[in-house]
């Protein structure tokens, strides 16, 4: 086991947990205030697709004009899309024509949805989805002359995977040790009254910075559910003992991993054996919790994105036997690194998230939660306009979807620009420059979750430089 591994699939409780550290933090931050609105049940699930999703492959032009343009500055990747087994889906008259409510801010630009992504056009049409337009990381507004100056600042590290991912999570490059999700839980825990902070936030996805909080440790959900430490699943299936000592050989081995019975007189043994005991407990808990609950009738798919959002659902399923009023998920999909074969890879993990996304949704309706849990998508970053042959290299803004009964559906928040170069938000190569900031997108989101205005602030230092902190694609949730 290698160290990235290690720290991506540490305890359930995650290495968050640490209880020193989060008591400390704790007792420093216990004379503040919080003002956050827990009363029923909410929830945020993030939907990370990690390489950097190509927004202009995702909510393509329908416009003659716009679609002949990317259509030339793009000819070799539409040639790929040709020779795929049913012909192109990028054709204009395969595309799925997008009617928002509000189309005429659009100057008379059209928009599309592939065919890959016919659910979510399902969802779009009956108002449970929004599009939000040229998201991305931003310190204050900036246009493509302020850029190539240097007039105005950028994020630090542009184009860089690891560094975008963590600005994207955290507002700032890798490095950064919390997250606006683990924030956001933070203020939510403090504020429900006996909420088990250690449920607040929950991943699918291993470790992120995004769920990192000051007080309510991100606990890891295997995707398939609670996770297991193998030397005890060994003895259980009876792989290393005979069946008649298995148990009482389980029993022992988890004792010495709760380091049960034992004194340590150095503070570092004395934490680790915490976490280690409390990882065990609270995974018994979430498992019992699950094993009691009703099953839920919705088919997901049986991918990796699938899989983990079945197991989001039936945790929230489970809500009220873990006591819980606000919780932040985190889902994570990879892939998106299309340099090359965009045309094949990018149309597959379409069609997968897209129908992971409804049969999410539909799950929240069978529960009758469809207007208290809102799923949104998030990237490192765009691709550039100009193709590379048959991929596209690293861009900036992008576009991107926020489903759920409280969204104000069927409308494109933001911007999308032409799908041209060397306009006034093109960074070069047909880069987008955000004209939506991460912070504002995740200040609407925050807000509707029951955030404070102190609170959201706090947690997103850099939206007071943009004029407009709510996009209105969130609207009242029923509680």
């Amino acid at each position: 086991m290698n160290r990235r591994h290690f720290l991506a699939h540490s305890s359930a409780a995650g290495a968050l947990s640490f209880s020193g550290t989060t008591g400390l933090l704790s007792a420093l931050g216990a004379g503040k205030a919080h003002a956050a609105d827990t009363s029923g049940y909410k929830a945020l699930v993030c939907l990370f697709f990690f390489g950097g999703q190509d927004g202009h492959d995702t909510v393509l032009p329908y416009d003659q004009s716009n679609y002949n343009s990317l259509a030339n500055y793009r000819s070799g990747i539409f040639r790929e899309y040709e020779g795929l087994a049913g012909g192109s889906t990028r054709e204009r008259d395969r595309l799925l024509q997008l009617t928002p409510d509000n189309q005429s801010q659009f100057d008379g630009r059209e928009f599309a949805l592939p065919e890959e992504l016919a659910p979510l056009k399902s969802l779009f049409d009956s108002k449970k989805a929004a599009i939000v337009g040229n998201v991305g990381p931003l310190l204050e507004p900036i246009d493509a002359d302020e850029f190539e100056t240097g007039a105005k600042p950028s994020p630090a590290k542009l184009f860089s995977h690891n560094d975008q991912q963590s600005t994207w999570m955290s507002s700032a490059p890798e490095g950064e040790i919390f997250g606006w999700g683990g924030r956001f839980a933070d203020f939510a825990a403090a504020s429900a009254t006996g909420q088990e902070s250690l449920f607040t936030a929950i991943s699918t996805f291993g470790n992120s910075v995004f769920l990192a909080g000051q007080n309510s440790p991100q606990f890891n959900l295997d995707p398939t559910g609670p996770q297991q430490v193998n030397g005890l699943k060994n003895f259980d299936m009876g792989l290393l003992v005979t069946a008649k000592d298995s148990a009482r050989a389980a029993q022992l081995l988890e004792e010495q991993y709760r380091n049960l019975g034992l004194s340590n007189t150095n503070l570092f043994e004395r934490d680790i054996a915490t976490i280690n005991n409390r990882a065990f407990t609270s995974n018994e808990q979430i498992a019992d919790a699950l094993r009691g609950g009703l099953p839920i009738g919705t088919v997901f798919p049986q991918s990796f994105v699938g899989t983990q959002l079945k197991t989001i659902a039936e945790t929230i399923n489970v809500r009220s036997a873990l006591n819980m009023s606000r919780q932040i998920f985190f889902v994570g999909m990879g892939g998106f690194d299309t340099h090359d074969n965009q045309a094949a890879d990018l149309s597959g993990h379409q069609r997968d998230y897209a129908n992971s996304i409804a049969a999410f949704y539909n799950a929240m309706v069978e529960l009758g939660l469809e207007n208290n849990v809102t799923l949104f998508t998030a990237s490192d970053f765009g691709r550039a306009l100009i193709e590379n042959g048959n991929g596209t290299d690293h861009g900036w803004g992008s576009h991107h979807f926020v489903v759920g009964g409280a969204v104000n559906g069927g409308n494109i928040y933001g911007d999308i620009p032409p799908y041209d170069i060397g306009h006034d938000l093109d960074s070069g190569n047909g880069r987008l420059i955000p004209s939506v900031a991460v912070e504002q997108y995740a200040a609407t989101l925050g807000r509707w979750f029951g955030l404070s205005e102190a609170e959201i602030m706090e947690a997103l230092p850099v939206l007071s430089e943009f004029a407009d902190p709510d996009l209105g694609f969130m609207g009242a949730a029923s509680i």
